[in-house]
């Protein structure tokens, strides 16, 4: 028998739900709701900046830890936007995106055997990161219609072996922004156990209601949090992976030892442009929420019309629904079946959410729609959709 094999720890892990979607929408042509990536482009501004740094020969190794600007640029967003004081070439770690962020976050500060707190859903990088640490994850469901958790069960979570929990608002798949009483109770446990935080922030300004909380800010939170994030869902440049991770001197050390490994270093030219990004007139972010608004609420009301069932998302740019009042007419069974007859059937994508749990039967009834686009693509899947509907 061969021994080139996949490694133990990612052999249930297979291709990404996103990937496998993505294809599938390709092959037949389909409007694609799916992966949560813009249908359009990045502001000029930033696109220029970008074409500038590259005709000025900016093209050779970045430092390990990032672009000393870029760090400056991240320590001054954070102090804007969080009030918080970041050293910038001390705390401030520049990654390829917020997912090689979480899995440099992870693989420099859990130890094989540690336990790690996830909330399910999950965004599905979480899962395999702590299995590549060769840690224990402990699941925290969060649960339809409302998607909070109960405080017993998180508290239950937490044992002896606990090293982190991964917290991430808002919330990816189910638009949540936790409250600050949800991250206090986190918070609290955390400094009980000794446990480090990790805030996955990558939809920061995408928050249509609700009060955005930094994890970090709380009392005793600022020395036991990594707070990560990224430029692509901000500046719709998601193809660039330029991400970032804020914390304590000691904790960057663990990240850093991961990261000079992983990639080392990051796109030069893009690290410039993202200098420019961070700096952006504070017009840029009003507009881009607002437009985000507008079409959250133009495919949750044709959603909501044609018998899905969901809570408005408080953040981020999905829309968590449940088909069953759709697919139960026509005979369809989980959320796999559901996505991929809409596929076959209507030519549209969209994420069939049991990737993201441990418990598959929470996500059965689900699936997760990407707004994230232009508005004649959300305009046409509407009308793909409502062929299905109607039977």
């Amino acid at each position: 028998m061969s021994k080139h094999h996949i490694a133990d720890r990612l052999t249930t892990f297979g291709t990404s739900i996103f990937a496998e979607m993505t294809r599938l929408a390709t092959e037949r042509g389909a409007i694609n709701l799916a992966q949560g990536f813009p249908d359009f482009d990045g502001p000029d501004h930033v696109k220029l900046a970008a074409a500038q740094a590259v005709q000025a020969g900016h093209g050779q190794y970045a430092r390990m830890f990032g672009l000393p600007a870029l760090n400056q640029a991240v320590a001054g967003w954070m102090k804007r936007q969080a009030g918080m004081t970041v050293d910038p070439d001390r705390e401030v770690t520049v990654t390829a995106g917020c997912t090689e962020a979480i899995a440099a976050t992870i693989l420099g500060l859990v130890n094989p055997g540690d336990e790690v707190i996830l909330f399910e859903p999950y965004y599905d990088s979480y899962r395999a990161c702590v299995s590549m640490a060769g840690a224990t994850p402990r699941f925290v469901t969060l649960r339809a219609p409302d998607f909070t958790f109960d405080a017993d069960e998180l508290r239950r979570a937490f044992t002896s072996r606990t090293k982190a929990i991964l917290v991430n608002t808002p919330q990816n798949p189910t638009g949540r922004v936790f409250t600050r009483e949800e991250l206090s109770a986190i918070a609290e446990l955390c400094i009980q156990h000794g446990v480090i935080a990790l805030a996955d922030e990558v939809y920061e300004k995408l928050v249509f209601e609700g009060d955005f909380a930094r994890l970090a800010t709380l009392p005793g939170m600022a020395e036991r949090t990594v707070t990560m994030s990224s430029l692509g869902k901000t500046f719709s440049l998601t193809g660039w992976k330029i991400g970032w991770t804020v914390a304590p001197a000691e904790l960057t050390a663990g990240v850093r030892a991961a990261h000079q490994f992983l990639t080392f270093a990051v796109s030069t030219p893009m690290q410039h442009a993202a200098v420019v990004a961070l700096n952006s007139p504070q017009s840029y972010f009003d507009r881009l929420l607002s437009e985000y608004r507008r079409k959250r609420d133009f495919l949750g009301a044709a959603l909501s019309r044609l018998g899905f069932q969901f809570r408005p998302p408080e953040g981020s740019y999905f829309i968590y629904a449940d088909h069953t009042p759709i697919s139960s007419k026509l005979g369809l069974g989980d959320d796999v079946a559901f996505c991929k007859a809409m596929i076959e059937k209507v030519s549209v994508a969209a994420i069939p959410p049991t990737a993201f749990y441990e418990n598959k039967e929470e996500g059965k009834r689900l699936v997760r729609f990407a707004f994230c686009k232009k508005d004649e693509t959300l305009r046409a899947a509407v009308e793909r959709l409502s062929a299905l509907a109607s039977g």
